[in-house]
């Protein structure tokens, strides 16, 4: 995904040879129509939705956070309709 003008949108697609550890991080990456191809699905707590909310708008500039908000709401709601928590292999945090 291409998230330069604040909203998410198909980006460029790459190939790379294939390595013999490959890790996927976001929300797509432990959806349960991939889980039958993953080795390994591990879920990371990183603290508080406002913590969350405050480290990305940090990164991503404070113009950003209604996005990013946006997103952490619809993020919430896939990550609880599609189990993936629950899905985990390993839970790192919480």
């Amino acid at each position: 995904m291409d998230w330069a003008g604040g909203a998410p949108r198909p980006g460029e697609e790459i190939e790379i040879d294939v390595p013999d550890v490959l890790v996927l991080e976001g929300v797509s990456s432990g959806r349960a129509r991939i889980r039958p191809s993953l080795s390994l699905l591990t879920w990371l707590d990183g603290g508080s939705e406002a913590d969350r909310l405050d480290r990305a708008a940090g990164r991503d500039g404070e113009e950003s956070r209604a996005d990013l908000r946006r997103w952490q709401l619809f993020e919430r709601g896939w990550f609880t309709v599609d189990g993936t928590k629950a899905a985990a292999d390993r839970v790192v945090g919480s």
